[in-house]
């Protein structure tokens, strides 16, 4: 078989972003948001359910803060096995570097999915990811919420024009980004050499979403958003999103 069609048909490779401080929360937690529990499972075992039942099982997390609990949590579950931990140094820089740190599994010849950790969401959102039709999909929510902290995906004549929290470029419309993104081995070993280059320019600060947004507005065509408008879900960066989270998206996925 072309060694090119193959590597576009195998299983994807997984990078689950969890290596955060989740300073926005103010200490209201006691550990990493991943760990938080909601309706006796913790996001992280959330996440690994929902990646194992479509049948996806290479798993790389990106640990730093309090790694060490992150570990227990993966050998509680059992999954010691079957989850790969990498670890940032660097954690409390901005996500880009969460993102660099996994370059080996961006550049392993596989589609690529990335997401980030301090998502709760209905599990059929990995099976719209992994359905798409296009080369490389990010997630997209029409039902946004106002002001800068939403990351927008901005769309004119169909095709993905900005990506950015503050757009800079003219759009017909935009939706929120969820987090969840599907790249093909080409696009994702490019997303390295981008996370590469911006840590050799020692801009370490950013978000991982600046080094996406170059290779969208690079090659626009070789992107689309997938709408979930109609699924239930939350990021959950503030106190009042995880009051959110337990009060109104976890009754939606019955359990």
């Amino acid at each position: 078989m072309n060694s090119s069609v193959s590597a576009q048909t195998s299983s994807p490779a997984v990078i689950l972003l969890v290596a955060g401080v989740g300073r926005r929360l103010d200490g209201a937690i006691p550990g990493p948001k991943v760990l938080l529990e909601f309706g006796g499972q913790t996001l992280l075992e959330r996440h690994l359910n929902a990646l194992l039942a479509h049948g996806i099982d290479d798993i790389g997390l990106t640990i730093g803060y309090q790694g060490d609990a992150i570990r227990q949590e993966v050998a509680r579950l059992g999954l010691t096995d079957r989850v790969r931990l990498i670890e940032n140094p660097d954690y409390r820089l901005g996500s880009l570097v969460s993102l660099w740190v996994q370059a080996e599994r961006l550049r392993s010849g596989r589609p690529a999915i990335l997401m980030d950790g301090d998502v709760l969401y209905d599990p059929a959102m990995i099976g719209r990811l992994l359905s798409a039709p296009s080369e490389n999909v990010l997630l997209l929510d029409r039902e946004i919420e106002p002001g800068d902290e939403p990351v927008k995906i901005c769309l004119s004549g169909g095709l993905i024009v900005d990506f950015r929290k503050k757009p800079e470029h003219a759009h017909d419309w935009h939706g929120e980004s969820v987090g969840f993104f599907r790249f093909s081995p080409a696009t994702a070993a490019m997303l390295a050499d981008r996370c590469a280059w911006y840590v050799g320019q020692g801009l370490t600060s950013l978000e991982y979403e600046e080094a996406i947004r170059d290779l969208i507005l690079a090659e626009p065509r070789r992107f689309a958003a997938t709408d979930i408008s109609d699924l239930p879900w939350t990021e959950i960066d503030f106190v009042d999103d995880v009051a959110k989270a337990r009060d109104i998206v976890l009754p939606q996925l019955g359990k």
